[in-house]
């Protein structure tokens, strides 16, 4: 004999066994009324795989029929629930074009853009979908300036442009850690030229004076004079910037060395 919990599982798997055959039905069923009633059911009991295969088979089927944005607007949040932001975008963003006057239509265009956002990978990899993500909401907000999205839109911005500046900054400080001073100091530069808010622009700052010094130094001899001067330049745009900046005894004593090597050089010219 069979024991309660023995009962119990035998009792849940033809449970089981039941609805798969129930949905399985379903599947092959010709009643298509059903079949959007069961989807949308589906739909709202949050059990999406289900969901998913009527939705698609219901859109070829209702083309251009009253119940045709509906079921569009549910397939395309039913790959977004799924986790398939990409295909998800294309729909939402399709659903926009198919329904330009639909009460939905701002809605779908504001989750293209965020189904981007939520793609954008971490900052150590490829930004290309991170472009795409600022690129996407900044159009959303051309197109609808009034959005009750607004706010919404601007932080998710303001995010994505923080994995950039990251990923800029990482980039830069591998080319110095590496020693390749030239490459280092264009990336600073760049940096702080692509974000000129980055909370790091200090930092940066005193790292393109370090790098010029560094490159200086291990210069051939007929490059090291020119580079000094470039360090010594960088050196006052430092300092004016940040006159009370944490690096600055480091920064003088760059700035001292810098003018060291340099009389030696117009002392060997004489």
């Amino acid at each position: 004999m069979l024991k309660k919990g023995g009962k119990i599982l035998v009792f849940m798997l033809l449970v089981s066994f039941a609805f798969s055959c129930k949905y399985n039905k379903l599947l092959k069923s010709t009643d298509f009324d059903l079949k959007y009633k069961m989807a949308v059911e589906y739909y709202n009991k949050k059990d999406y795989n289900k969901a998913f295969p009527l939705f698609e088979e219901l859109l070829t089927l209702y083309k251009g029929t009253s119940k045709a944005e509906d079921i569009y607007y549910y397939y395309a949040y039913t790959n977004y629930h799924l986790g398939d932001y990409i295909l998800a975008s294309y729909h939402f963003n399709n659903f926009s074009k198919t329904f330009p006057n639909s009460k939905r239509a701002e809605e779908c265009q504001y989750m293209n853009a965020y189904c981007y956002y939520l793609d954008s990978p971490e900052a150590s990899l490829d930004p290309t979908n991170t472009f795409k993500a600022i690129a996407e909401l900044q159009l959303f907000i051309n197109k609808y300036p009034r959005t009750d999205s607004l706010d919404r839109c601007n932080i998710l911005i303001d995010d994505l442009r923080t994995k950039l500046e990251k990923k800029s900054y990482n980039a830069a400080m591998l080319y110095y850690k590496t020693q390749d001073y030239r490459a280092a100091i264009v990336a600073f530069k760049t940096t702080l030229n692509e974000f000129p808010d980055i909370a790091s622009s200090e930092e940066l700052n005193f790292m393109i004076v370090k790098a010029s010094y560094l490159l200086a130094v291990s210069s051939i001899e007929s490059k090291k004079e020119e580079r000094l001067k470039s360090t010594s330049e960088a050196y006052i745009k430092f300092i004016d910037a940040y006159p009370k900046s944490k690096y600055i005894k480091e920064a003088e004593g760059i700035y001292s060395n810098t003018l060291k090597e340099l009389k030696k050089i117009n002392s060997k010219s004489i």
